[in-house]
C-alpha cells in the first residue's frame, strides 16, 4: 500500500468522529511512516484550498463539509451488518441511463457509490444486488445520494428476471472469494493480536494502521450478499475480528502519542485504523 501525506490525513480525518485533529498530532502520524513535517504542512495546505479539510481553531482540522457525508458512511461498516434483513430472492435495481456522463468527478462519485453498496452492472446502465437491508430500495436510495451519487437516478425493488438474466445475475459477484477473503484475512488479523505486544511501540503502530486500514476498507465495500449467497457466518466471525483489531489499534495510538507528546491522540471513542482513499 502507498502511503501518502495525503492518505493519512484523510484516512484519520475520515475516522475522526468529526472531532478535529491538531497538526502536530498529523504531522506525528505522518512521520511514523517517513513522511517529513514540510511534506505534511504543504499537503494540509492543498486539501484546504480544495475544501477537503477545513480549520477547526488555531492548529487544528477537521472534514470540510464535501466529505463529511462520506465519512458518515464509511463509518457505518461496523453497523452495516445490523442493517440487514431476511432475504426473499428480490433485487433493487438502479437505472443510470438517464445520467450525465461528462463530469469525470461525477461519474466516479457515482461509481464509488453503487460499488458502496453492492451494487453491479447487469445490462448497460442497470445495475442490481440482492433486496436484503431494512428499508429496501428506500434504504438504498438514501445511501447512494448520502454517498454523492445523483438524487435523479432511479431506484427501485425489481424481481421477474427472465432466466438468461438470472443466470447472469448469480455471477456479478465472486462468493467463493470473498468466504475465502474473510477466512483468511480473520487468521492474517488474530496472527498480528496474539504477537503484537512483542513488537516495539512505533512498529506496532504503523503494521496496525496499514492492515487496519485494509481490513476495514474490506468490510467498507462489502456486498453484504444475503445467505445463501455468501457464508454469513464467515462474515460475521472476520467483523468482530476487524473491531477487536481497530480498538487495538487504537489502544495502541494512544498510548504511542501520550509517551511522545503528552496528550491524547484521539479521544476514546475514535477508532484509529480507517480506510485510505
Amino acid at each position: 500500500m502507498e502511503l501518502t501525506a495525503k492518505k493519512i490525513i484523510l484516512g484519520l480525518l475520515l475516522v475522526s468522529d468529526g472531532q478535529p485533529l491538531t497538526v502536530r498530532s498529523l504531522i506525528d502520524a505522518c512521520a511514523l511512516f517517513g513522511i517529513k513535517e514540510n511534506n505534511v504542512r504543504v499537503t494540509l495546505t492543498r486539501l484546504s484550498a480544495d475544501g477537503l479539510i477545513e480549520a477547526a481553531g488555531r492548529g487544528s482540522y477537521t472534514l470540510g463539509l464535501p466529505v463529511q457525508s462520506l465519512a458518515d458512511q464509511v463509518a457505518s461498516w461496523q453497523t452495516m451488518e445490523q442493517q440487514l434483513a431476511p432475504w426473499h430472492g428480490g433485487y433493487v435495481a438502479v437505472y443510470t441511463g438517464s445520467l450525465r456522463r461528462s463530469h469525470r468527478k461525477t461519474w466516479q462519485r457515482r461509481e464509488r457509490a453503487l460499488t458502496m453498496c453492492g451494487l453491479r452492472e447487469l445490462d448497460r446502465d442497470l445495475y442490481v444486488r440482492p433486496d436484503n437491508f431494512q428499508g429496501g430500495a428506500d434504504f438504498i436510495r438514501s445511501r447512494l445520494q448520502a454517498l454523492g451519487m445523483e438524487d435523479e437516478a432511479a431506484v427501485f425493488a425489481a424481481s421477474d428476471f427472465d432466466s438468461q438474466r438470472m443466470d447472469a445475475i448469480t455471477r456479478l459477484w465472486d462468493a467463493r472469494s470473498l468466504n475465502a477473503h474473510y477466512r483468511k484475512d480473520r487468521q492474517r488479523l488474530e496472527k498480528w493480536l496474539a504477537r503484537h505486544q512483542a513488537l516495539e511501540a512505533e512498529v506496532a503502530a504503523r503494521e496496525v494502521y496499514i492492515m487496519g486500514a485494509q481490513a476495514v476498507r474490506s468490510l467498507v465495500f462489502d456486498p453484504w450478499l444475503p445467505a445463501p449467497m455468501i457464508d454469513a457466518e464467515a462474515r460475521h466471525t472476520y467483523l468482530e475480528t476487524v473491531k477487536r483489531f481497530d480498538e487495538t489499534g487504537k489502544a495502541l495510538w494512544q498510548r504511542l502519542y501520550q509517551i511522545r507528546i503528552g496528550m491524547p491522540f484521539m479521544s476514546e471513542e475514535q477508532p484509529t485504523t480507517g480506510v485510505l482513499q
